[in-house]
Formats: structure tokens, sequence, C-alpha cells
């Protein structure tokens, strides 16, 4: 712990969810598209999330929240599936709320992602281009509002027109300006078709050089969060045998999700990406960190002995340590600060998830979590790391 010569440590979490209010777009929105855009009424007989009139996006207008109203978090499956907005925390929602949650367990400030458009805007591919960036750009507009709000405090990442390139550099630079401070995007673009009637080209293709070259030139950082794209949000899955109830059938995917953005990793790397984009900061959100050390000696050993004829300027594994960060933050115990050095200092950001079901709340104090290590290893986990990366002031 912090002694009278040492700083307390200014915690940045560096993963966390904004619960929509359910008026976010519709006090936003222009006549044109009050009717369209993402709202909350009933549909089917039950209140819903719907997009462009009548296409449901959130069944059951779930406020992805586990976290009471009056305290106390929800860790039964089937009850979590049936909270309301109005049953649970201000602190999911509202800013003021939010701060004085953050007040009371000693967090500096916290990254934030969304939800109702999906981890990664995923969502948005259900209605055409049009509606689906004025959509995009009202959300990243209500993410600049909540980031001066706060202070400085509450750092939403900005959601991306993944469907095209263009837009998305658009976006990118508009939110820039706007202050936000990194970019969220859709991991697997490559399985939806653009406008052209064709698929989008993947991340490590020509097509998106304009983009990282962007990234690259503002010090940009890219963030992968977990489920950000159609084909790894299923949270059922097929992991699970059919003999296990449905809470522990999505116990397991829940546990097994934490590894595709080990897929998102490897593809990256291996791309050969970041040869010609030495610079860019990717993150991998919500994944943990324990199987980093293991995956990139299994990249490094794969490359040696299935791909001989392939070369990179670095071992794979090298990239991780220069290009990459892992947010972690249920691991813990005697091993955590060997696992932490393992997969770098520079390279761990620590998260709580709030108000996620899987999420740290109650909070435990932070830094005992990270027993074992010095004062300036914890410094920089928990605060300097994810400080320097979005660029805020401590």
């Amino acid at each position: 712990m912090s002694t009278s010569t040492q700083a307390p440590i200014k915690v940045i979490d560096a993963d966390t969810h904004l619960t929509e209010p359910h008026d976010m777009w519709l006090k936003r929105a222009s006549a044109k598209y009050k009717d369209r855009v993402p709202q909350v009424k009933m549909h089917e007989g039950t209140r819903s999330w719907i997009i462009d009139g009548d296409k449901s996006i959130g069944f059951g207008a779930h406020p992805n929240s586990a976290v009471l109203k009056e305290g106390g978090k929800i860790r039964d499956l089937d009850t979590f599936l049936k909270v309301q907005f109005e049953e649970v925390h201000l602190g999911s929602s509202s800013i003021k709320e939010r701060l004085a949650v953050m007040d009371e367990n000693g967090i500096y400030a916290q990254i934030v992602y969304p939800n109702i458009l999906g981890f990664g805007g995923q969502a948005s591919a259900k209605v055409d281009p049009e509606l689906r960036l004025v959509v995009t750009q009202i959300y990243n507009d209500a993410m600049a509002e909540i980031q001066e709000e706060s202070g400085q405090r509450l750092f939403p990442m900005a959601l991306l027109p993944w469907w095209d390139v263009k837009e998305a550099i658009k976006e990118t630079e508009r939110c820039a300006n706007m202050g936000l401070r990194g970019i969220n995007i859709n991991s697997d673009p490559h399985t939806i078709k653009g406008d052209d009637g064709n698929m989008i080209p993947d991340l490590g293709t020509e097509h998106w050089y304009p983009l990282w070259e962007l990234c690259q030139d503002k010090d940009i950082p890219i963030n992968f969060h977990i489920g950000a794209s159609e084909q790894s949000i299923d949270w059922m899955g097929t992991q699970g045998w059919p003999s296990l109830t449905r809470d522990l059938y999505s116990g397991i995917q829940g546990a097994m999700i934490f590894f595709n953005n080990g897929k998102v990793v490897s593809n990256l790397i291996y791309s050969g990406l970041l040869d010609r984009f030495e610079k860019l900061k990717f993150v991998s959100v919500e994944s943990g960190i324990g199987w980093v050390p293991f995956l990139m000696q299994a990249l490094d050993y794969q490359l040696k002995e299935i791909a001989e004829t392939k070369s990179f300027n670095k071992k794979p594994s090298e990239y991780f340590k220069s290009n990459f960060y892992a947010c972690f933050w249920f691991e813990q115990g005697p091993h955590l600060a060997d696992m932490v050095r393992q997969v770098g200092i520079d390279n761990c950001l620590f998260e709580t998830d709030f108000p996620h079901p899987t999420s740290l709340y109650p909070f435990n104090d932070v830094e005992s979590r990270l027993e074992g290590m010095t004062y300036e290893e914890r410094a920089k986990v928990l605060s300097l790391n994810s400080a320097k990366l979005y660029n805020i002031a401590v």
C-alpha cells in the first residue's frame, strides 16, 4: 500500500459500461429520424429497445446492469435477465451517481463502452447505412457530452461506422476533435456485406490502411471489446454440454468468450500489419490476461513449425509487448504479480467492468489485489499505463 512518501494512485478503470438512458437518441435526433433512432417501446407485448420503428436490438429493454438501486448485486442468471432500468443502480446510467460510486471506491477515471448498439457497434447492421451513421454519430455526440459533464473523469470510446471505411475515417477525426480518446470497432467486419454487395475486407487488408494511418498519426488507441461482433457475442454459444442448466451453460460461454479476443490479437499480428504501422496501439478489453503468455508462445512456435516460409520484422510475442494492451479484473492471488510481469508491466490495464454481472462490485481495495508488486508496478497497472494510452491527466 502507499506510504507517506508515495502519492496515492489515481486508479483508472479501463473498462466500464453505460446503461443507455431511454431518451439518449430521442432527445438528440432531428425530426426526420425521431421515429427511427433507438428507443424503448412495447414490441410484441414486451418493453424493448427498438431501432427503425420495428427492429428489436434489446428484447425486454434490459439495462445490462447487475448492480441494484439500493446496493447489492444480482448473481443469478434468470433474475438478471428480468431486471428493469428502474431497478438498477443510478450509477449505471447517471453521471452524478457514477462519479459518486467512483469516489466511494477510490477510482479516479473510467473508460466507458456501450451496451445497446453492441460492444463493437455491430447491432447497427440491422438497418440501412444512412440510419446507421446517424445513430452512431448521435451516440458519439452523447459520449462527448458525458466526458465533458463528468469533468474529464469518464472517457467513452467512440463507435465507428465500420461498414464504410471512408465514413469511419471521418468519424474518427470528428470524435478526436470532440476530445474522445479512442475508437471502438467491430472485430469481424469481414462477415458482413458492404453496400456494394461484396463482403467487407478484414481488418488486416489494405482496405483499412487509411484508418490505421490516421490512428497512428494522431496516436488514437484502437479498442476491441469482447463480444464486438455478431460472431463473438453469443452468450449461450455451443461450449456447454446439453446436460448443463442454462446458468451453468452461460457461465462456460462467458468464460470462453474471453479467448475470442486472442483470435483478434493473433490475426492482427499474423496479418503483418504492424510491420507497416509500427506505432499502432490495440487494446484487448474485458478479456483477462492469463491466456496472453501461452498464446504468444504458441504463435511464436506455430510460425516457426507450420509457416516456415513466412517472416515478420519481430517475433509474434514481441509485437504484443510493443503494440498491445490487455485488461484484467477478476484474476488475483499470489501468482498475479508474476502473471502481470509475464504479460508485461507496461501492457496491463486494470478494469472493473461496472455494472455488468461479472464486474467487481462491491469493490475490494484495489491496490491490495496486486499484492507482491512494487509501488511503481502497481502505479503503472492501475493508472499510468491507461493515462499514457488514453492521454488522461493524473
